[in-house]
């Protein structure tokens, strides 16, 4: 029997701005009539009003699952399910997407009947964490919903204390700014960590991201574990004939106003003949000179990534950026791809084996030092990993002074060897 419409004044108000409204698409669910989810969808917006009312969040968790599954249904009960019975389970199943976010229409469609059939109808694409979100499921139509996804190709993504569904930018499909194979490095990377997101033993999640560029359209550095940052270690590609269009149709004060001062170290001018020099010690790669003038600066063509340790937001001890670990790193063939699939798995080893319940990985770090951190990981200390340490806010400098000893003696030898 279809339910009335809930009265929900608060929320109309939400509908009165003039940007469009989550509460929208949730009344258009819900008066979809002829569709099994509907009366859930208005137990849904009906318990959405009472939170509104009273300032008050009524979902709790609790134990939901697939078979094969340590993690990844998000379970959701109701504090309030006797006074809005349709809506007492509403789980979240998180589906592993494309690498890319790569999808025909198809493959989208199939994801709305699964989702209607099983579901509440209501997906979000996509989760911080990368996931397709199908959002609003009972206890026993988890099973089935998955079971029709996992039939289609589609694996189920992490939840709880596991390696969480990574995340990838479009880059190398489709972007000139790309770095590296984004889409390929991503999933060769979860293929070897697939356990730790079935059958997860970890202290607390783990979340790996990939970006081609330092533009960072996925928020790697400070929304992952494991950051692997696009990045070129050559000079940096100038078509000075495309600078001087720029200048003549823009005017040399736009130049110096939106490019030149905009560099944060200061590492570029502009010539008396409207060419642009560019002093690449000094350039930072933050991507924005770049951005302004797509058709006369480049990426250089050494390309390869920058990979980052410890990112995330607010939890214990507040937001982190993540920590260099790898200045650089080609990832053009099989074997280089390798190494950062390796080292991505003795960083899950080591966090695994070392950090405490409910702690990140960048909370780890600060707790033991960043110095015992490398050592665990058998990497050592390199100078380019903080440009300036003195002065770094994100890096904790306990013991580097010995860490600096070893370095000039390693320089030292490496200077005998030659």
């Amino acid at each position: 029997m279809a339910k009335p419409m809930p009265n929900t004044p608060n929320l109309d108000q939400l509908e009165s701005g003039p940007w469009p409204s989550f509460v929208t698409g949730l009344k258009r669910l819900a008066q979809t009539e002829d569709k099994p989810y509907a009366n859930m969808m208005k137990d849904l917006l009906g318990q959405l009003e009472l939170s509104y009312q009273t300032r008050k969040g009524y979902w709790k968790g609790g134990v939901a699952g697939v078979f094969g599954y340590g993690g990844g249904i998000i379970p959701r009960f109701s504090e309030v399910g006797e006074k809005f019975p349709e809506s007492k389970e509403f789980h979240t199943l998180r589906i592993i997407p494309p690498a890319g976010m790569h999808y025909d229409t198809k493959t989208l469609r199939f994801f709305c009947d699964v989702w209607e059939k099983h579901g509440s109808g209501l997906i979000a694409l996509h989760g911080q964490s990368g996931d397709i979100m199908l959002q609003g499921a009972t206890t026993a139509k988890t099973q089935d919903a998955f079971d029709e996804l996992n039939i289609a190709g589609f694996d189920l993504g992490g939840a709880g204390p596991a390696v969480r569904t990574s995340m990838s930018c479009v880059g190398s499909a489709r972007c000139e700014h790309s770095c590296y194979d984004e889409a390929r490095a991503m999933r060769e990377t979860l293929n070897s960590v697939m356990d730790d997101m079935h059958r997860p033993s970890l202290p607390y999640k783990f979340k790996f991201k990939f970006s081609g560029c330092a533009n960072d359209c996925v928020n790697a550095t400070h929304r992952s574990d494991c950051a692997v940052i696009g990045t070129w270690r050559d000079d940096m590609q100038v078509d000075q004939a495309e600078v001087k269009n720029y200048v003549k149709k823009n005017g040399r004060k736009w130049m110096i106003d939106q490019v030149i001062t905009l560099c944060p170290t200061k590492a570029l001018s502009l010539n008396d003949d409207d060419t642009l020099a560019v002093d690449n010690k000094g350039c930072v790669r933050c991507m924005h000179c770049i951005n302004v003038m797509t058709k006369a600066l480049h990426p250089g063509k050494d390309r390869g990534a920058t990979i980052l340790v410890g990112g995330k937001r607010t939890l214990k001890i507040g937001d982190l950026m993540g920590t260099v670990v790898i200045p650089f790193m080609k990832l053009s063939s099989d074997e280089d791809r390798e190494k950062m699939v390796e080292l991505g798995r003795t960083i899950i080893d080591f966090f695994a084996e070392n950090a405490l319940e409910h702690e990140r990985t960048g909370e780890m770090i600060d707790r033991i030092g960043l110095p015992n951190f490398l050592e665990g990981i058998g990497v050592e200390i390199d100078p380019n990993m903080v440009s300036q340490p003195r002065t770094n806010s994100y890096v904790r400098m306990d013991d580097w002074d010995e860490e600096v000893e070893k370095w000039n003696q390693r320089k030292q030898t490496k200077a005998a060897a030659r």
